[in-house]
Order: C-alpha cells, then sequence, then structure tokens
C-alpha cells in the first residue's frame, strides 16, 4: 500500500470542494488541489472574504481557512494538478441526458469522458483514479478502457468511491460519516490501491466504517441509496395526500410508524417534495439500466417514485389557485424560500421551481425572498425550463431582500424551503401587511396551524386537512 502526499479532485463543486476541504484538514500531510475550469468559481474559493465561497455550507468556511493556502489549493490549471498527484479524484457534474439515447433518463457522461481524455493526455505516471460523482453500474469499466489505452505504459487503478451527503450537512457527514464506500479490482494492484484511498479516510474514521467492495457493487449502492431515501420520501407524501382528505394528521401518522424499529423515524417528514442533484437523477438512472436489461417491472416500480415527486409539487400548486379562488392571475405571492432544503444555496430540481413555473402559467405576480440563493440563479433556473420567454420570466417574477416588507398587498405566502428564520418572523405584522383574506400555504410543515389560525390567516398545511 503507498502512502499518499498528493491528491487532485477534479471539479470544485459541491461534492469536491467540501470533501476535499475535510481531506485537507484531517490529513495534513498530504497536499489538496481542487481543480476546475470554470476560472470564476475558482475565484471564489479563493476569495479573501469566505463570505464569498461558491458553496455554502456550515462550517466550511472555517475549514477552508484554516486549510488553504497550506494543504488546501484552488486552481485552474488543470493539467499541473493531474501530472502532480499521486491520487486523482473525478468530482464533475453528471446530470441527465437532455438528448439522444436515454434522454430524461441516463446519465450524460461526456463531463466523465473528458476527465478520463485528459488524464490519460497529462499523465506520466502510474496514478488512482478515484469516481466520486455519482455514476452509472459500470463507469468504471469506461473509464479503464480510455485511460488503459493512452500508449505511454501509464498504469491507472480505478476505484469508485461514491459520496453520501446531504446538502446542509456535509460539513458533518463528512466529519462523522456512517460508512465511507471504496469499490475496486480485486487484483494485487487493485487492493493496494483500496488500502491507499482507506489509509486517506483512516485520518479520522475508525476503519470497520470504511467498506471495501467491487467496484460494480460500489457504484450501484449509491443509486440504491438515494433511491430507498427517496422512496421513503415520496411514500410519506402519498400519504399526507390521503391525510388531507380524512382528517388524519400526516405528522401523527408519520411518528407513529416512526416507532416501529423495523421502519424507523428519518425521512418521514412530508413536504412539497424533494430537490437536490441526487435522488431524482439516481433513481431515473436506476430506472434507465433496469429498461437498457429488460426489467421493465423493475423501471416502473422506481419510476412511480419520481411520478409521486411531481404530483406532490403539482397538488401544492393546484391546491393555491383552487383556494384563491380558481385564479392567481395578477395576484402576488411570495414564495418563502427557493433552495431545495434549508442551510445550502444549492437549487437544483427544488420544488420551488415547478411550484413557480406552474403559478407564473397561471399569470401569478411572484415575490421571492431567500436568504442564500442570488437573484441570478433563481432566474437561469426557470429560464432553464424554457416554459416561456426569459423576459417574461423577469416581467413576473421578482427577488426580493426584505422577505417582510415582500408581504405588503400580498394575496398568499407559500413557504418552499424550510430555513429556520421563517418561524421567527413577525407573523402578526405580515398579517397586518397583506390583502385580506391573508392566506399561508405551509409546504415544509414549519408553523404551528392553531398559532397562525389564531392570528387571522387562512392557513393549509401539507398532511392536515
Amino acid at each position: 500500500m503507498k502512502k499518499i502526499s498528493k491528491i487532485c479532485c477534479i471539479g470544485a463543486g459541491y461534492v469536491g470542494g467540501p470533501t476535499m476541504s475535510v481531506i485537507a484538514l484531517k490529513c495534513p500531510e498530504i497536499q489538496v488541489t481542487v481543480v476546475d475550469l470554470n476560472e470564476k468559481r475558482i475565484a471564489q474559493w479563493n476569495d479573501d472574504n469566505l463570505d464569498n465561497l461558491p458553496i455554502y455550507e456550515p462550517g466550511l468556511k472555517e475549514i477552508v481557512a484554516e486549510t488553504r493556502g497550506k494543504n488546501l489549493f484552488f486552481s485552474s490549471d488543470v493539467d499541473k494538478g493531474i501530472d502532480e498527484a499521486e491520487m486523482i479524484f473525478i468530482s464533475v457534474n453528471t446530470p441527465t441526458k437532455t438528448y439522444g439515447k436515454g434522454k430524461g433518463q441516463a446519465a450524460d457522461l461526456k463531463n466523465i469522458e473528458l476527465c478520463a481524455r485528459n488524464i490519460a493526455k497529462v499523465a506520466k505516471e502510474d496514478k488512482i483514479v478515484v469516481e466520486k460523482s455519482t455514476l452509472p453500474v459500470r463507469t468504471a469499466e469506461t473509464l479503464k478502457s480510455i485511460l488503459d489505452n493512452t500508449g505511454k505504459g501509464v498504469k491507472f487503478e480505478i476505484l469508485s468511491n461514491p459520496e453520501f451527503l446531504a446538502e446542509g450537512t456535509a460539513i458533518d457527514d463528512l466529519l462523522n460519516a456512517d460508512r465511507v464506500l471504496i469499490g475496486g479490482d480485486e487484483t494485487p494492484s487493485g487492493q493496494a490501491a483500496k488500502d491507499s484511498l482507506s489509509w486517506v479516510y483512516e485520518h479520522w474514521l475508525p476503519k470497520e466504517r470504511i467498506l471495501q467492495t467491487n467496484v460494480w457493487s460500489s457504484e450501484l449502492s449509491k443509486l440504491v441509496a438515494n433511491a430507498f431515501l427517496a422512496q421513503r420520501v415520496s411514500s410519506i407524501n402519498s400519504i399526507s395526500a390521503l391525510c388531507e382528505k380524512t382528517d388524519a394528521n400526516v405528522a401523527e401518522v408519520a411518528r407513529a410508524i416512526g416507532f416501529d424499529s423495523r421502519i424507523g423515524s428519518k425521512f418521514l417528514n412530508s413536504s412539497v417534495g424533494f430537490g437536490g442533484s441526487c435522488f431524482q437523477k439516481d433513481i431515473l438512472n436506476l430506472v434507465y439500466i433496469a429498461k437498457s436489461f429488460g426489467l421493465q417491472e423493475v423501471a416502473e416500480y422506481w419510476e412511480q417514485v419520481i411520478i409521486m415527486n411531481d404530483y406532490q409539487k403539482r397538488r401544492f400548486a393546484e391546491n393555491i389557485v383552487s383556494t384563491l379562488y380558481n385564479t392567481v392571475s395578477g395576484k402576488k405571492i411570495v414564495f418563502y424560500g427557493w433552495a431545495f432544503k434549508k442551510d445550502t444555496n444549492d437549487t437544483r430540481e427544488s420544488a420551488a421551481i415547478y411550484v413557480a413555473d406552474a403559478l407564473l402559467e397561471e399569470k401569478a405576480q411572484i415575490v421571492v425572498y431567500d436568504p442564500k440563493v442570488s437573484e441570478e440563479t433563481i432566474y437561469a433556473d426557470l429560464d432553464y425550463l424554457g416554459t416561456r420567454d426569459p423576459k417574461e420570466n423577469r416581467e413576473l417574477l421578482q427577488v426580493t431582500k426584505a422577505p417582510i416588507e415582500a408581504t405588503k398587498d400580498a394575496h398568499a405566502i407559500a413557504i418552499l424551503t424550510e430555513w429556520d428564520e421563517f418561524k421567527t418572523y413577525d407573523w402578526k405584522k405580515i398579517y397586518a401587511n397583506m390583502l385580506k383574506p391573508a392566506f399561508v400555504f405551509d409546504g415544509r410543515r414549519l408553523l404551528d396551524k392553531d398559532a397562525m389560525a389564531s392570528i387571522g390567516f387562512k392557513f393549509y398545511k401539507i398532511g392536515e386537512s
């Protein structure tokens, strides 16, 4: 087993940045370099003002402050990073394909292949290459095929080391990981590579939490873990719709079943729907893989998790329209939250995007407040859907940094992200600001129904009648 002294990570995003920061913190003898072709993003990582980091994660800026310039470096010189490193993490985006074969389901591996070809072009010495991005099963085989045909006599070992980070708690998830999964070949050189990566994590995690598998099991485990978690969310959300029709309370149902040790209480919080970069993408990947092997029933089973999630977002938007007397045209609706969950500025697949899109189709006037998401990102999210002209998005939707003032003459408020600050607001003042009747639609089950009703709000909470 070789002890690693230089690591390079290709990709300075939500996985690469936090993961490498923690490795640098816990392995001071290892030089960690994060590279990305996006010079603006690298500049943000190197900004003297740590509040300007491109990613918001509790605890991240403190770690960057402690390690940056010592053994943690951010650079746009990708080739230099590859050349110097003994171990290279690939942590680039693998979005769902929007074109060609597998459109709408398969992962787009264009960025992964570009990384592999660049590594093959630059590398002059043997390297360990680690898949960190979420990938479909058998991607390692593709990487190996590209890297082993460089003609330079350089040997590469490919490892799968999927991330199991939840945004908003990524630093704690890294420091106190339930498990680290390392997949690789079961050859002597493959085992040595797995041991080298294990040695890195053993700086701060007990060895029994570091699981070694073959590369295929590791790749599939990542998809399956996210699919199971998303399945739980869709399951409780399906019950929330039933609760609203039957006078049951979804929180009480979740609590009751959560006490069953076989089920457990995690991921049973009903909401307007799950978002984020992984759940939907990984399930669609699983669906595509199952279909490609002729396992139609397996594909349909997992596809239903996505269908239920889409239904929950659509149901929330339709409830707003029907409650506001079947028209929201010209009505001012304030969105509290745009990020897909609290304590992150990530908006990928956020429920807020799709609820906003549905209400904009009805010509609602939307005002958005989110403490961490920029105006630029909010408009980019809507423009990406391509539902309407970008100019119209800017006419119908405004972004504010004044959440209380924004409620002046509003017809309704929709809570789309569970930011803790929303619970601390002066809701009596907000009520006084709004047109009457004043409606609040709580898509995150954040506020107390009786307290809001006592102020005078017409209050609607997912999972309660």
